[in-house]
C-alpha cells in the first residue's frame, strides 16, 4: 500500500505538532521517520492510522482519500512504544485477541496464531503471560498482534526505545528479516535514533518541529544534508560544525577557520555571490579527519590530543586544534593505539567529505555540478 501525505497540520492549542508535512511512501517500502523528541512524529503516524484526526491536509493510503475512514476500515496496524500487551492473557490470547473481535473461525485463529508466532520465533511463549516474556519477546509480541490482521501498512512509533542496547541491535536485524519475509507490506517506522534509521530505513523523511526538511536515502542523507541539523543528526560521533569566513586571496577565495583555510573553489558556483566576510558554517566529519602520514593532500592543522574513547576496532579522538578549537575524529585502532592523551599530531581533512552551510540560514550550500539534498 502506497501513503500519500499532503500539507499535514495538527495543533494542540498553541502548539503547532504538525506545520505542512508532506511525504510519499512506495508500496512495500520500509520508510524511517527520524527526528528528535517532540518533533511530531507520533502525532503523523497516529494520523496516518486514524487515531487522531488533522486540522488540515490529507492522508491517501493506496490512493484513497481515508478523511472519513475509521481505524478498522484502513487495513493499517500499529505498534506503540509501551508494547500494550494484555497482562492477563498468554501470548496465544494476545495474539488471537484482534482475529477474536472480528469474529474469526476457532480453527482460522489457531492456524494464524502459529503462523505468525512460527514467524517471529514466539511459539515457545504461546502458554506465558506477558509478565514472564523477554523485553524481545514482548516487542514480538506486538508486533504480532499488529501483523495478524495481515494489514498492508504497518506503523511503528520507537519500538525499540524499551529495550537493552544488544536487544535493539538484534532487534533491528529482525525488523529487516521480517519486511523482507512479509513482502508488500509497507512499513512506516519512527525514531530519534539515526542509527535505527539508517541501519532499516530505505529512504528517511528527517522530521524537526512539524516540518519535514530532508527525505532522502541513508547515503545521500549521510554526504549530501540539506542543512546543518541534517549534518547533526544523521553520523556518529556528530559532525563538527565550525564557524567559517570567506576571504578573498589573490589566487581565488578560501574559506577562513580558526585554525586553517579552505578552497573555496568546490563552491565557486553559489559562493561568487557572497562577499569577502560572509560568515559561513563548515561541517567536518570526524571521519574524514586523520593523522598526516606524507605530505597532506588536504587542509591541514595541529592539534593536541585531550581525551580517547577505545571502541575495539576504532577509537574516538577528541583533539584541539591550536589549542582552541575543539574537534572529534575517529581512526581504525591499528592508528590510533600509538597516539596517548597530550600527544601533538599533525593532522589533514578530506577535502571531498568537507560540507558548507549558510550561517544564517544552515542551508546546504551545494558543490558545484551538485545539487543540496531535498
Amino acid at each position: 500500500m502506497d501513503v500519500t501525505v499532503s500539507d499535514l497540520c495538527r495543533n494542540f492549542g498553541r502548539v503547532a505538532a504538525l506545520q505542512g508535512v508532506s511525504l510519499a511512501v512506495d508500496a512495500g517500502e520500509f520508510f524511517a521517520i527520524l527526528g528528535p523528541s517532540g518533533a511530531g512524529k507520533t502525532t503523523l503516524l497516529r494520523i496516518v492510522a486514524g487515531i487522531e484526526h488533522a486540522d488540515s491536509g490529507s492522508v491517501r493510503l493506496g490512493g484513497q482519500d481515508v478523511a472519513s475512514l475509521p481505524v478498522r476500515a484502513r487495513n493499517t496496524a500499529m505498534v506503540f512504544q509501551t508494547f500494550a500487551l494484555y497482562p492477563h492473557l498468554t501470548t496465544f490470547e494476545n495474539l488471537a485477541y484482534p482475529l477474536r473481535e472480528q469474529r474469526t473461525p476457532r480453527a482460522e485463529i489457531a492456524r494464524r496464531v502459529n503462523e505468525v508466532a512460527e514467524m517471529l520465533r514466539l511459539s515457545h511463549t504461546l502458554a506465558r503471560k506477558p509478565g514472564t516474556l523477554s523485553g524481545g519477546e514482548q516487542q514480538r509480541c506486538a508486533i504480532g498482534r499488529a501483523l495478524i490482521r495481515r494489514p498492508r501498512l504497518l506503523l511503528l512509533d520507537e519500538p525499540l526505545t524499551n529495550l537493552d542496547a544488544k536487544l535493539r541491535h538484534d532487534t533491528r536485524a529482525e525488523f529487516k528479516r521480517l519486511h523482507r519475509e512479509l513482502g508488500s507490506t509497507t512499513i512506516i517506522y519512527a525514531t530519534p535514533d539515526q542509527l535505527e534509521a539508517l541501519s532499516m530505513g530505505q529512504r528517511i523523511g528527517v522530521l524537526r518541529a512539524g516540518r519535514i526538511v530532508q527525505v532522502d536515502t541513508p547515503d545521500a542523507l549521510y554526504r549530501t544534508p540539506g542543512d546543518d541539523f541534517v549534518a547533526g543528526l544523521v553520523g556518529d560521533p556528530p559532525i563538527n560544525l565550525l564557524p567559517g569566513t570567506l576571504r578573498a586571496t589573490h589566487s581565488g577565495t578560501r574559506i577562513d577557520l580558526p585554525f586553517m583555510g579552505i578552497d573555496a573553489g568546490p563552491w565557486h558556483a553559489v559562493l561568487d555571490g557572497f562577499g569577502a566576510g560572509t560568515r559561513l558554517t563548515v561541517g567536518l566529519r570526524p571521519q574524514a579527519i586523520r593523522p598526516v602520514t606524507a605530505e597532506p593532500d588536504g587542509p591541514a592543522f595541529t592539534a593536541r590530543v585531550f581525551l580517547t574513547e577505545p571502541l575495539g576496532d576504532v577509537t574516538i579522538l577528541d583533539i584541539l586544534a591550536h589549542g582552541e578549537t575543539r574537534l572529534r575524529m575517529v581512526l581504525p585502532q591499528e592508528q590510533a593505539w600509538r597516539i596517548a592523551v597530550d600527544d601533538t599530531i599533525d593532522c589533514t581533512v578530506d577535502a571531498d567529505q568537507i560540507c558548507l552551510f549558510a550561517h544564517e540560514t544552515g542551508t546546504a550550500i551545494p558543490r558545484d555540478g551538485t545539487a543540496a539534498g531535498g
